[in-house]
């Protein structure tokens, strides 16, 4: 420990006379010491690395290894280390780029090779590492392995002709083998040729009758070229060998569902759910889908709830169970059924924060801010890091009107940080926030960065431009964001009237007029106060005073009770700045 603090300290010394004067320090260390400096401190990076590698930190061992390369280019160990920890970084360029430097700096390394041939592999240069497995093949011609990364290589390559000789050549050296006949079939099928494929299974199950997973791909094989008939035969095998089996069963459940017998589909279910060693992560995976298709299909719903039902009954204190049904029950525009499925699944399992997010979303959507609001609060405190409570939480309270609440939820989401699209949903929620608080360049900041991050977001660009048009203020900005909007979603009767509104704000009554007109062809509009008021000020600037007095009267018929209204129904005339 000595003998290396003082070379340290030496080195130091060498730093520190460098900076004055880069002949004195050449005079001052000999050469022999300072190239013994140096590969001390090559050595210490390279152990360094190697300990970061072995505690998983990757992004250090990377660095480490980089730095000991600008004092070391010739280890080619230390090549072969960073290809092998891009290799798990997916980084298929820098894994190629120095397993090459590693192969070429020591060919007689097989490890080295491999490495070569295994980044041609993913980076789909299929033909160069067969030939790098062929090259490896003369040393150690007899290696089974190699041979089958050569025929593999050769399959992704398209080359199945010599692939399958590859094949044929190790079955007859190791036997009749699951993985060379995997691959085998899997090229027959490439090359359309379904009943070479399913002779090469069956060679499997006549070595091995009892191995279903083995009668399972031969009906897949079937099922891909579409011949329901023989799949279900291959299916019927296995159900006669395991009665129980959950995979045929569900696949016969299918068949008889495409054959219209609806009893038959629920009943082979029904045995196939209940079976215990069908696992609730395969059951849900097979339901999932559903979630998917009553986007597009409402007829799906029934069956989808059905069989989330199903897992349910199989697994009755499983959460994952009551999760999925929920998911089910939202999707299918059922929120009461929905918010009883997701309490259920957290009072089993409170640690799944996606469940939490769904309660929340749920909602969010329903219109229920207490509920909201009571939930996001929990999850703040159990997922303190968690961006999407605070976002909720900062809705809850804007849906209360407890705005500084909400901006500091909403600023707190911000400094978690999260996905860009919720970022951008977050500066909205508190432009809106800020406005309603009364500070308006706050909420016009926030505007900003959402139309900097989304520059076609409609909403963003209604809402700012008709509150810059309550303020009077930058109307012409106002007036070119309320078109862009009309452009993005033309049949906006809201979009409509905002952009109408504007051009009343700017005195050209005469367009104004035309634009509300466009808004009130909607049926939506017709029962909104706010646009039948606006209309009665655009007619009345006009003046066509009695008009404008009879739409003013359908205002407050629709429910329309602001004093401004008020005032100039009772004294028949437009009052500036009592708008909206």
């Amino acid at each position: 420990m000595r003998i290396t603090g003082i070379l340290i300290l030496a080195l130091s010394g060498l730093i520190a006379v460098s900076c004055g004067s880069q002949r004195k320090t050449a005079s001052s260390i000999p050469a022999p010491l300072q190239k013994e400096i140096l590969a001390q401190r090559a050595d210490s990076l390279f152990f360094a690395a190697q300990r970061s590698k072995m505690l998983g930190d990757y992004k250090t061992a990377i660095t480490q290894y980089s730095d000991y390369l600008r004092l070391n280019r010739d280890n080619a160990a230390v090549y072969y280390e960073l290809s092998r920890l891009f290799l798990e970084g997916r980084n298929a360029q820098y894994t190629l780029g120095f397993a090459r430097r590693a192969a070429s700096m020591d060919s007689s390394n097989k490890w080295y090779q491999l490495a070569l041939a295994e980044a041609f592999t993913v980076n789909e240069m299929f033909d160069s590492a067969a030939y790098v497995y062929d090259r490896l093949m003369v040393q150690t011609p007899q290696d089974d392995d190699l041979l089958f990364n050569k025929g593999l290589s050769l399959s992704k390559g398209r080359h199945f002709s010599e692939a399958l000789r590859i094949f044929d050549t190790l079955e007859a050296r190791v036997g009749i083998n699951d993985e060379v006949v995997f691959q085998k079939q899997r090229i027959y099928m490439r090359l359309n040729m379904p009943d070479e494929a399913a002779s090469e299974v069956r060679r499997l199950i006549a070595q091995q009758p009892e191995e279903l997973r083995y009668w399972g791909l031969l009906a897949e094989i079937y099922e891909a070229v579409d011949r329901p008939a023989a799949a279900k035969a291959v299916y019927d095998s296995i159900l006669m060998i395991d009665p129980q089996q959950p995979r045929a069963l569900i696949a016969v459940a299918n068949m008889e569902k495409k054959n219209g017998n609806e009893e038959r589909y629920r009943a082979f279910l029904l045995k196939a759910f209940n079976n215990p060693e069908f696992s609730i992560d395969e059951k849900v995976s097979f339901v999932y889908p559903y979630l998917q298709m009553l986007e597009t299909d409402t007829t799906k719903r029934g069956e989808g709830i059905m069989l989330a039902n199903l897992i349910v009954e199989s697994h009755p204190a499983d959460a994952k169970a009551y999760a999925l049904r929920a998911d089910m029950y939202s999707q299918a525009d059922v929120p009461d059924s929905a918010l009883i499925n997701y309490h259920h699944a957290l009072s089993l399992d409170s640690t799944r924060f996606s469940v939490w997010y769904q309660l929340m979303y749920l909602y969010s959507r329903t219109d229920q801010p207490d509920s909201l609001l009571r939930v996001s609060n929990k999850v703040m405190q159990q997922f303190p890091r968690e961006f999407m409570g605070y976002y909720f939480n900062g809705l809850a309270n804007y849906f209360k009107q407890r705005y500084d609440a909400a901006a500091s939820s909403l600023n707190g989401a911000l400094g978690i940080g999260g996905e860009k699209r919720f970022v951008a949903d977050v500066y909205a929620l508190l432009g809106d926030t800020y406005h309603a608080s009364g500070l308006h360049s706050r909420s016009d900041s926030c505007y900003e960065i959402v139309l900097g991050m989304r520059p076609k977001d409609h909403i963003v660009m209604n809402n700012y431009s008709f509150y810059l048009s309550m303020r009077g203020e930058k109307l012409d900005k106002a007036e070119a964001l309320s078109r862009k909007s009309i452009e993005l979603k033309p049949d906006s009767p809201t979009y409509l009237d905002t952009y109408a509104w504007i051009l009343f704000r700017l005195g050209r009554y005469r367009d104004a007029r035309v634009w509300i007109e466009k808004a009130l062809e909607f049926s939506d509009a017709q029962q909104d106060p706010d646009v039948l008021e606006h209309y009665g000020d655009i007619l009345f600037n006009l003046n066509e005073k009695e008009k404008a007095m009879q739409y003013w009267q359908m205002a407050k018929a629709k429910g329309a009770n602001s004093h401004g209204l008020a005032r100039k129904i009772a004294e028949r005339r437009y009052i500036k700045n009592m708008d909206r």
